[in-house]
């Protein structure tokens, strides 16, 4: 029997609470060796629980939706995403950058290496045989290089979209393929799809729909299972003009409720943890 067919079936509704704090990276590594099944975390600020109103220098500040998924499924989780992580810089320390690389050298990450997030994850799952479960959400730094790049430009962002989908491509398959052949993970992993800031962008949503496309393309090519965040954000932006922020589901960051950050509220996080439970449940239907 897998371990999250012991979760009730009103999971993806009851994981919308107030989620404890998770176990820290420390204790996680030490319980994994005795008994208990852990689940590793991979991914960019989305993952990381970036907040701009919490202090940085604090990495227990954050809490993303991979320790409210791990709260309620009872897993260890070990969080090794990085804010500001384009695919690129996931695999090697020398490839395309947004600002992790950055933030890495100002600020604490969740837990502590020197080596890009892809060997890390290789290692620790050569030496923690108990890791049950593998997320993974990457690709929107790749896009905010592209415009950083194109000084905000339209039509270069749309000139340089396909190679960027096509980079994207070969760097998930190295991703998926070094954790499926080098670390011979057989577990279960899941693919997290990101979600739209409003749903009535009419240049915005292609693109990241564009970008969701080939992480659920190789995510399956690697037997994996593709939580769909993007249709968790929109079935709740919808009453509220197809606006995330509106919806409550991004962080506000002034008095004014209507200007929000990039990144998931609580509220946001816990549907996106939600997305991953329903992905779980549904391999097995």
């Amino acid at each position: 029997m897998q371990w999250w067919r012991l979760v009730p079936a009103l999971v993806v509704s009851a994981v919308l609470v107030c989620v404890a704090a998770a176990p820290t990276a420390a204790q996680a590594a030490d319980r994994d060796r005795d008994s208990e099944p852990v689940y590793l975390a991979l991914g960019d600020s989305v993952a990381f629980g970036t907040s701009p109103l919490l202090d940085p220098h604090n990495a227990a500040n954050f809490v993303g939706y991979p320790e409210a998924l791990a709260r309620f499924l009872d897993l260890n989780v070990i969080n090794a995403s990085c804010p500001g992580e384009a695919s690129g810089g996931f695999i090697s320390l020398t490839g395309v950058d947004n600002v992790c690389r950055a933030y890495r050298a100002a600020f604490p990450l969740h837990v502590a290496y020197t080596t890009s997030q892809l060997d890390f994850a290789i290692s620790f799952l050569e030496t923690h045989p108990r890791t049950r479960l593998v997320t993974l959400n990457i690709g929107a730094n790749d896009l905010f290089v592209l415009q950083k790049q194109c000084a905000g430009s339209g039509a270069c962002i749309q000139a340089g979209l396909p190679t960027l989908l096509n980079t994207l491509s070969a760097n998930l398959n190295t991703i998926y393929g070094r954790i499926r052949n080098e670390a011979r993970f057989r577990h279960t992993l899941v693919g997290l799809t990101y979600y739209s800031l409003n749903f009535n962008d009419p240049v915005g949503v292609p693109i990241i729909q564009a970008i969701n496309v080939r992480m659920a393309q190789a995510t399956l090519a690697a037997h994996g299972r593709v939580a769909d965040g993007f249709d968790a954000f929109r079935l709740v932006a919808q009453f509220f003009g197809g606006d995330s922020c509106k919806a409550g589901l991004l962080i506000v960051t002034s008095a004014n409720p209507l200007r929000c950050d990039i990144h998931p509220s609580p509220r946001g996080r816990d549907l996106l943890a939600g997305a991953i439970i329903e992905a779980l449940h549904a391999g097995d239907d």
